[in-house]
């Protein structure tokens, strides 16, 4: 089950359809191994929230546009336990939207595929790992009809 929680403030028009979160959401699990849908919740907050959060876990005192909290470790998950929870940080994501030219309801499912990645245990920190993960999130938007999150650099 996957739930949305909607912060008093943030615009719903900007939210994407539950269809799709959950079509992200099921496609970035299966791309991971994992061919369950997980209990997780998706919450689409104020900036200021997710600076706070970041600044409490992460020691980063400053916005950024998505969190993941895990709720299990890996290699092996279990589905009928919840995943973790995953933070939007919205008019930060609509700003990011906006500078790339994309849909926001595009961005944020990548956002949330990206996030359900790194509640499956998938990094970015080393090259050889981001490599992996980004892979895995072009082909989960290819899956879904979206844009290529990383498309090669113009020279």
């Amino acid at each position: 089950m996957i739930d949305v929680i909607v912060d008093d403030g943030i615009d719903d028009l900007a939210i994407p359809e539950l269809a799709d979160i959950t079509a992200a959401v099921r496609a970035a699990c299966h791309a991971a191994g994992l061919d369950a849908e997980p209990e997780l919740c998706i919450r689409f907050a104020a900036d200021d929230e997710v600076r706070q959060l970041n600044r409490q876990w992460r020691h980063k005192d400053k916005v950024t546009d998505v969190l993941s909290f895990p709720m299990q470790e890996g290699p092996e998950f279990d589905p009928s336990q919840p995943l973790g929870d995953i933070v939007l940080a919205m008019p930060f994501v609509q700003q990011e939207a906006d500078r790339l030219e994309l849909p926001m309801a595009a961005h944020a499912l990548h956002l949330i595929v990206h996030a359900v990645l790194h509640l499956l245990g998938h990094e970015h920190d080393a090259d050889a790992d981001a490599e992996i993960m980004q892979g895995l999130e072009r082909n989960v938007l290819r899956s879904l009809g979206l844009h290529d999150p990383y498309p090669p650099e113009q020279t």
